[in-house]
């Protein structure tokens, strides 16, 4: 493993120094996506819009503009909407298709003047936590390429630990921000729902999906967050609040909550939900995770028991309201008004049938039938209402929970990356590998990932975080303490 990294600082001074330029760090990037191009990370690649964005960066740079991202490469979940490279959600469903607007967090991320190398793999339409259901073929974990790298941002995880940009974007319905950057030693936060624009994101489940940075720290991925995040009057679900321009950095470098610096999470109270740390999680990924819990308690921290009551129940819940959302978004794309239309049919019903059969991988087909299912005449008491209201009281217990404390720490997933068809046999094994991320999307909370070192066969380990509604910034910066006295965030696969 190596542990050479350049942070968006690091490029920052660079920029700011004349000392490289955005289309030098551009072409360095489309460079290593080539060099990495095994690792199936991009889907859509094209040189002559990212010189373009690249010169247009040089340009606002010569005219005395500053900004923290200003002439910074990334790369877009394949989920985002993007003129000039296609907008898949890694479907043949939608091969080829180019939209004509670029979604809302595309948009700022191009106001604060990044760079696009261009769009990354992803399981289809979102569904799925190991970037083997994309219709381009799985991406690869560059720690091991026997391995799955997560998903379902799976190509936004691996384009960062590779080194190809230094933050992607990637979106998060129960857990595919967090796992991917688990499973690959990087960093990853979920916002608060409603905290960054779901304007031309494919949906997946519109009451869940929610965008976010992943990067090698959480100083990088405030950096991102506050290009981000914002109110959006295109979105219905986009939370306006009074602050409108918070800056995620603020807490950087300051004791959380005393004025002792050599115990900055002195005061600061991190609960530990007793279910996370049960049966099923394996002895490699809890040691890494004990170590980080007790450099926290060195930083000055106090650990609380804790219990989140409902946490099995968050798969059940999430596997009925998540595929009856999918269900109704995705009935769109039928072969007339949007996506793949099959080229033999005999009338209206089996152009639908063919189309959609075509169109769809298996696991986007499963999830849409269970939807359609539990939403049927007869059915939607049953299972949909009842998962509705076990989200309620998941999100109950979290608030009963930061009653004793002010974060929830844990395991990102109870395995490190497993290898690469070990589980796509059996979809309810696959599903299990959320457990400790479900139930945070369920409520709405924001959460993120902090690598916190390496299990089996040397591959990473992450820590979950879990903050209280709109508590990014804090949380955030518990994560920068942990990352200033221990160097995991700094290491990359060699």
């Amino acid at each position: 493993m190596s542990s050479k990294i350049q942070s968006i600082s690091q490029l920052r001074a660079l920029l700011d120094e004349k000392k490289t330029s955005a289309v030098e760090l551009a072409q360095d990037a489309l460079r290593q996506a080539g060099q990495q191009s095994r690792l199936n990370a991009f889907v859509d690649i094209r040189d002559d819009l990212t010189l373009q964005q690249a010169k247009a960066a040089d340009a606002r740079l010569a005219a005395g503009e500053t900004g923290a991202l200003l002439g910074i490469p990334t790369a877009h979940k394949d989920i985002f909407v993007t003129q000039g490279w296609t907008s898949t959600a890694g479907s043949k469903m939608l091969a080829g298709y180019q939209s004509p607007f670029d979604a809302e967090v595309v948009s700022r991320l191009n106001a604060a003047g990044t760079v696009s190398i261009g769009k990354l793999n992803c399981d289809e339409f979102a569904m799925g936590s190991s970037n083997e259901k994309s219709a381009y073929g799985p991406c690869l974990n560059p720690w091991d390429t026997l391995a799955v790298p997560g998903g379902s941002s799976g190509g936004s995880a691996v384009a960062v630990a590779a080194g190809v940009v230094p933050f992607t974007t990637g979106t998060d319905t129960g857990g595919s921000i967090r796992q991917p950057a688990s499973l690959c030693g990087i960093t990853g936060i979920k916002p608060t729902y409603g905290s960054c624009s779901r304007y031309g994101m494919i949906a997946y489940a519109s009451s869940l999906d929610q965008a976010g940075p992943m990067a090698h720290s959480a100083r990088d991925c405030a950096l991102v967050l506050n290009a981000m995040v914002g109110f959006d009057a295109k979105d219905s679900t986009s939370v306006q609040r009074p602050v409108s321009n918070e800056d995620f950095t603020a807490g950087f470098g300051k004791p959380l909550r005393t004025g002792d610096v050599a115990k900055p999470l002195a005061g600061v109270r991190v609960g530990l939900p007793a279910e996370f740390f049960g049966e099923g999680l394996t002895t490699d990924v809890r040691a890494p995770v004990d170590a980080a819990l007790k450099q926290l308690e060195t930083l000055g921290a106090t650990l609380v028991n804790i219990s989140l009551p409902r946490t099995e129940l968050s798969i059940p819940a999430y596997y009925v309201i998540a595929p009856a959302e999918a269900s109704s978004n995705l009935s769109r794309f039928d072969g007339v008004r949007y996506g793949h239309r099959a080229a033999e049919y005999s009338d209206l019903k089996s152009m639908y049938e063919n189309s959609r059969s075509e169109g769809f991988g298996l696991e986007v087909q499963r999830r849409i039938m269970v939807g359609a299912y539990v939403l049927s005449h007869g059915y939607y008491d049953a299972y949909y209402l009842q998962a509705q209201k076990i989200r309620r009281l998941i999100a109950q217990d979290f608030q009963a929970a930061f009653q004793q404390c002010d974060f929830i720490a844990g395991p990102v997933s109870p395995t490190v990356a497993w290898n690469l068809g070990e589980k796509s046999a059996d979809p309810v094994q696959m599903y299990l590998a959320d457990i400790y991320t479900l139930s945070t999307s369920l409520a709405g909370l924001p959460g993120m990932s902090v690598p916190v070192g390496f299990g089996d066969k040397n591959r990473p380990v992450g820590m979950q975080l879990i903050g209280n509604y709109f508590k990014e910034g804090e949380m955030l910066a518990l994560a920068d303490h942990y990352q200033a006295a221990t160097d995991w965030h700094l290491y990359t696969p060699s």
